[in-house]
């Protein structure tokens, strides 16, 4: 079943696999490219929020564009949980 989304188009593009709730990161598995810049959203069974990518990092580097395949860490504005799907707001 697909959920009718009324407003913007959203994509999936990732996976939370961790969250680090002292610096309020969460790590990303991503399927699809994800920049500085973006609008994303979370969402999971209590988690619906969504930000804009500040900055990212990639084995503690600054990156301003990540890849499909890529583990990132971003910071997050509010709680996320592992399993939570990751959304680009086209």
């Amino acid at each position: 079943t697909e959920e009718v989304n009324i407003g913007m188009p959203e994509k999936e593009i990732g996976t939370v696999t961790h969250y680090f709730g002292k610096a309020s990161v969460a790590a990303l598995e991503l399927t699809s490219a994800l920049a500085i810049g973006d609008r994303i959203a979370f969402k999971g069974a209590s988690t619906d929020f969504q930000q804009e990518v500040e900055s990212m990092q990639v084995e503690h580097q600054d990156i301003d564009r990540a890849e499909p395949g890529q583990q990132v860490g971003l910071k997050v504005k509010d709680k996320v949980r592992v399993g939570d799907t990751v959304y680009k707001v086209e």
